[in-house]
């Protein structure tokens, strides 16, 4: 098309050419001599010759381009017919064209992400034995060794199934070089009516710490109930459904199953269906500054020769826990100063056979915790915490489950350096009075975000 338009302006061009001569030479003819008009007919007549010329050499490109495009047309029509008559397995044999790059460098892969969340720690006696008066407790309640650890850190896996499942995996490594699955879920993306629905293995909705990954707490460790109910954070294989109701204030109800081999629960009781919870979040803005969330939770699990240390537990466990959390910013913008506080109450009870003991024991728990942002990237909190159990009886004197007269307690104190959003530096100390020997703990935490990471829950 730009070449036949390029020959209408060479011919438009030299009709104009030819008159601008002529009109020229009219008035020179009249004064010059005959020969002077047969010259200039001449010079036209060359003229003329010339841009007749360059005409011609633009037509045949013209045409010979035609050409090629029509034999190129041929070649590709032939292509298609003879792809579409290939037998299926040439068809997968052929070398396949280069994809079209997508429109991001990640667009048809995961998202993956890594937590790096190591330890130095200084103690009077060693975290990594604590125990729990009037308690028998799992194997995850320790804090970290004394000196240098790797903490817990991980590395996450996240995708877009299709637009209705999402899928989560989550690898955790341990200080003795220890990988294991921490969570491996899918969840769905667009069920109708506010419904959701998760299925894999993932941490509980109950209470308002136990979703959370270790390196979203607020403080290092998991608050002193977290630890002597659930074992620091309760997670199973399992399916969880949540609705969120359509009103204006923030209410959802959550029901799950799982499997049960997880303390409290243990053994995969009731053929593989031994631990469900139930819980409701509800939650609003107060003013433009400040807002709550409050939930209750319940957690019922059958233990079926539940091990833990050298104690054996088989029996009902049941876990009630009342949350509330306050947080304010000024006008809602948590950048120069914010406070976050943070309070639940436990309420446990354990009947069944412990060492072939009949038992019944009602237990209580809770923590209160606050974080306050003073300046930029600078946050101070405190955390109360303590637990009470009742007597197991003159059988179980002297066992895990007996108090020895003690009600245990621990207070934290913390000061904190946010590098950055992904980045925090963390200087910890906490007062451990848990078991019959008192700790004076101090902790150097840091923990950075690589990685394309989740927004954190409220």
């Amino acid at each position: 098309m730009k070449l036949e338009i390029n020959l209408r302006h060479h011919r438009i061009a030299a009709g104009a050419v030819a008159a601008a001569a002529l009109c020229a030479a009219m008035p020179a003819a009249e004064a010059q001599a005959p020969q002077d008009l047969s010259a200039l007919r001449k010079d036209m007549d060359t003229l003329r010759h010339d841009y007749e010329a360059k005409i011609g050499d633009l037509e045949a490109r013209l045409a010979k381009a035609e050409a090629d495009a029509a034999a190129a047309r041929q070649e590709a029509a032939q292509a298609t017919a003879a792809a579409q008559a290939a037998p299926v397995d040439q068809l997968a044999q052929a070398p396949a064209s280069a994809p079209s790059a997508p429109t991001s460098g990640n667009a048809f892969n995961p998202g993956i992400a890594a937590v790096l969340n190591g330890f130095a720690t200084v103690a009077s006696n060693d975290p990594g034995a604590a125990g729990i008066s009037g308690f028998a407790t799992g194997e995850e309640i320790a804090g970290p060794s004394r000196g240098f650890s790797l903490g817990e850190s991980e590395v996450s896996l996240t995708a877009n199934i299709d637009p209705s499942l999402a899928g989560f995996v989550v690898f955790s490594f341990n200080n003795d070089n220890e990988v294991s699955v921490e969570e491996s879920y899918i969840r769905t993306t667009e069920l109708p009516g506010g419904l959701t629905f998760k299925a894999g293995r993932f941490f509980s909705g109950i209470g308002y710490v136990n979703e959370q990954h270790s390196h979203n707490w607020s403080f290092s460790d998991a608050a002193l109930p977290y630890r002597a109910f659930l074992n620091s954070q309760y997670g199973d294989d399992g399916v969880q459904v949540r609705w969120l109701a359509p009103t204006d204030q923030f209410l959802e109800f959550g029901a799950e199953a799982f499997r049960g081999d997880s303390f409290p629960a243990g053994g995969a009781a009731n053929n593989g269906a031994g631990a469900y919870t139930l819980f409701v979040h509800t939650g609003a803005d107060i003013n433009p500054s400040s807002s709550y969330l409050a939930a209750l939770s319940y957690l019922h699990a059958k233990a079926d020769g539940r091990e833990t240390g050298a104690d054996l537990f088989s029996g009902d466990s049941d876990l009630g826990i009342a949350s509330f959390v306050y947080k304010w910013a000024p006008n809602g913008n948590p950048t120069v100063n914010n406070l976050m506080l943070t309070s639940e109450l436990f309420f446990g009870r354990d009947k069944g056979e412990f060492n072939g003991t009949a038992m019944s024991q009602s237990r209580t728990g809770w923590y209160a915790q606050g974080v306050y942002q003073f300046m930029p990237r600078w946050s101070a909190g405190v955390r109360l915490a303590g637990l009470n159990s009742d007597d197991p009886g003159p059988l179980l004197t002297g066992s895990s489950l007996d108090d020895l007269g003690q009600s245990p307690f621990a207070a934290s104190a913390l000061l904190e350096w946010d590098t950055s959003e992904f980045g925090r530096l963390r200087l910890q100390y906490t007062r451990d009075e848990t078991s019959q020997q008192d700790n004076d703990e101090l902790l150097l935490q840091y923990t950075v975000t690589y990685g394309p990471h989740g927004a954190h829950r409220y």
